[in-house]
């Protein structure tokens, strides 16, 4: 219950509301800031490539070689338009093609259920570092030798034939006999 509480937000609603209400008008400020720096990156940037053109005391041989060579600046500028433009429609048509034939094989073709594979470390690890890497993990050989005779000295082992134990104790008799083992212990 007391970590409920706790967790709880300490802020008050109409505190929520105004923080957020000034997140937003911050952010608009931003965001007409922003504009207001585009706008004049774009002015700046016209201002550098594009010079005023002076027109005024030209003579009219002079005025028609303006003309010539703007116009050719313009032809320049419509062939590298019509290019790019040509690219961008080959690049949607092949984009198009593309997204297409990857429908096509999605509706074939079944993915096959996965399964587990087991693989050892020494596969795991040229699989990660590549086949030039030649990392052989053997976890075997940190482990301690235990000797087998050691085991056995320690725990002798009795053998004993099951069945006669579960032949004396089956049926009334066994019950009695273990009634009776039970009950003579505690009377003593």
């Amino acid at each position: 219950m007391n970590n409920c509480r706790e967790r709880k937000s300490k802020i008050t609603a109409s505190r929520k509301l105004m923080l957020k209400s000034l997140m937003l008008a911050k952010a608009k400020e931003a965001w007409e800031q922003d504009q207001v720096d585009k706008q004049g990156e774009k002015e700046r940037y016209l201002a550098e490539r594009i010079t005023p053109l002076r027109t005024s005391g030209l003579s009219f041989s002079q005025l028609q070689d303006l003309c010539r060579e703007l116009h050719e600046k313009v032809e320049i500028v419509d062939e590298e338009r019509y290019d790019i433009e040509a690219k961008c429609i080959h690049n949607t048509r092949e984009i198009k093609n593309l997204k297409l034939k990857v429908l096509d094989l999605r509706g074939k073709f079944k993915r096959p259920p996965l399964r587990r594979v087991r693989v050892s470390a020494d596969a795991m690890l040229r699989a990660l570092l590549g086949s030039k890497h030649k990392v052989s993990m053997d976890l075997r050989a940190n482990l301690k030798s235990v000797k087998k005779e050691d085991t056995e000295k320690e725990r002798p082992v009795e053998v004993g034939d099951w069945r006669k134990n579960v032949e004396a104790m089956s049926g009334m008799e066994g019950r009695k006999k273990m009634f009776d083992a039970a009950k003579s212990p505690t009377g003593q």
